[in-house]
């Protein structure tokens, strides 16, 4: 009975230390995040922090179309695109993801470069944590500020110049759709890249065919 009320009570403790960062950047932007600071050496100029009502409309419905078209109805998980990856990655060579807005951005916060069964058990709690304690206007801000979009550029700012050498604000909705249309591969492909041209035709039809709102 002591070995369990000790279990129990250590439990509440890492949990409790666990929530801090979340609780502290519902409010406050992270300074940086594991993933940012793994990718320093090839950084170039470092972008701003663009709140959520300054980043352009089309921009965070491009990221929509592109990564989560179901991102304000769903609790971190969209299980019906986990189940298509499944059933495709079983039979094919090429891995697709099933990631919703709300994994990426706790994996690029809270968690480290890589592959293991371990990353992505802390990457799926804190996906349950910011469900809970953000709202998703906060979610989708944080992931467009911390998202690598080229190579060592990280966030909308960051990308703006990288890309067209002009600030956020300033993207065009054509532009937007390039630079989300690289997310599955920032570092390498190019605008022209089969990969890219094929989610740019995809990203467009969807932001037109299904009519994406942003729910906030």
């Amino acid at each position: 009975m002591i070995f369990f009320r000790k279990f129990f009570k250590y439990c509440l403790i890492i949990w409790g230390i666990s929530l801090i960062p979340v609780i502290i950047y519902k409010w406050i932007n992270p300074p940086f995040t594991m993933i940012q600071n793994s990718q320093s050496d090839i950084r170039g100029e470092k972008g701003r922090w663009i709140d959520i009502e300054e980043i352009p409309k089309y921009f965070q419905l491009a990221a929509m179309a592109g990564e989560d078209q179901v991102f304000f109805d769903h609790w971190g998980f969209d299980f019906r695109a986990i189940e298509k990856a499944i059933e495709h990655n079983a039979t094919s060579s090429k891995t697709r993801g099933a990631s919703t807005i709300s994994q990426q951005t706790a994996k690029n916060v809270f968690c480290w470069e890589g592959r293991s069964w371990l990353r992505k058990g802390v990457e799926t709690y804190y996906t349950c944590m910011i469900e809970l304690f953000w709202s998703k206007k906060r979610i989708l801000e944080v992931y467009l500020n911390v998202i690598e979009m080229g190579r060592g550029a990280f966030g909308v700012d960051e990308a703006a110049h990288y890309y067209f050498h002009i600030p956020a604000e300033k993207l065009s909705r054509q532009q937007s759709i390039l630079i989300i249309s690289t997310l599955p591969c920032p570092r390498t492909c190019g605008f022209n890249s089969p990969l890219a041209r094929n989610r740019q035709y995809l990203i467009s039809y969807a932001m037109r065919r299904y009519g994406l709102k942003l729910k906030y």
